[in-house]
């Protein structure tokens, strides 16, 4: 004979499961972005939390659409094949020895990890970048940095396709140009693009960040669109944030719902935002 006795961490869990249920049913179909990079890339046990929390969306309903990052991996397979690199005002110029690698990188090493985590975890991943059926064309970012794109256009009828399949995307944030140049594009760029495609439900972009701090350093959890532009305006958003911020907002110019800045580093930081009251980070509305 076995006895149990009610634990209070059982009955913590039950009550958490239950007072997800109005998010369950309020994101059941929805599609949501996932911009997955710092950190949490280079940490087995973060990475796996993270893959766990992908099976789990398009278990309940979600259709999760990955978009990675990979600078530092780029920046050791630089070191170790001794390739070096030119910057113009800070940011690297990407030629074509240089494109090799970073292809490589990305649609290899750093793609195929996720998608094994996910596998692993009992999802259905498939890796593909922005390349394959034409999911991103590009254009040069500037001509100065060389192979850099920005999106022109997103295509993201192979996106629906592995939706119908119950499949989770996981894409690299590479595009094919006009003349069939392979660019490299910057991850929360390539992530914005693709939401606003799908008019998706939220972008969450991942960082190493808990959120959007107003001047008395205090993360903001909601924020309008023209919050942002006049903390930007007065300096309060400064540094690496703008960027972040500007792909928010243009996200959200180009129809996604909401768009959001998260820490990554947090344990279920996506299941934190989606499915509870409080969320994980800054929520930016139109």
């Amino acid at each position: 004979m076995k006895i149990r006795k009610m634990n209070r961490d059982w009955i913590a869990t039950a009550r958490t499961l239950s007072e997800a249920l109005p998010y369950l049913q309020r994101y059941d179909g929805a599609i949501v972005v996932i911009k997955f990079g710092g950190h949490a890339m280079g940490d087995d046990t973060a990475m796996d939390t993270f893959a766990r929390d992908m099976v789990l969306l398009r278990q309940v309903g979600v259709n999760p659409v990955v978009v990675h990052g990979g600078g530092p991996m780029i920046n050791e397979m630089l070191g170790k094949l001794d390739i070096q690199s030119e910057f113009v005002n800070g940011k690297r110029v990407t030629d074509e020895a240089t494109m090799e690698v970073v292809e490589m990188v990305l649609s290899g090493r750093v793609n195929k990890r996720i998608v094994q985590a996910i596998n692993g975890q009992g999802g259905k991943a498939v890796g593909l970048s922005g390349k394959d059926a034409n999911l991103i064309t590009c254009t040069p970012t500037n001509p100065d940095l060389g192979l850099v794109g920005t999106p022109s256009e997103v295509d993201p009828g192979i996106l629906h396709t592995l939706f119908r399949d119950d499949a989770i995307p996981v894409i690299a944030p590479l595009g094919a140009g006009k003349n069939g140049e392979t660019f490299n594009i910057n991850g929360d760029t390539a992530a914005g693009a693709i939401a606003a495609a799908l008019k998706a439900d939220r972008l969450l972009l991942l960082t190493d960040i808990d959120g959007v701090r107003n001047a008395a350093g205090e993360v903001v959890t909601e924020l309008s669109a023209d919050q942002i532009r006049q903390m930007t305006e007065d300096g309060t958003i400064a540094g690496g944030m703008i960027p972040k911020t500007e792909t928010c907002l243009t996200a959200i110019e180009g129809g996604v719902r909401a768009a959001v800045i998260l820490d990554g580093r947090a344990p279920n930081a996506c299941l934190l935002e989606l499915f509870t009251d409080h969320g994980a980070g800054s929520i930016i509305r139109a």
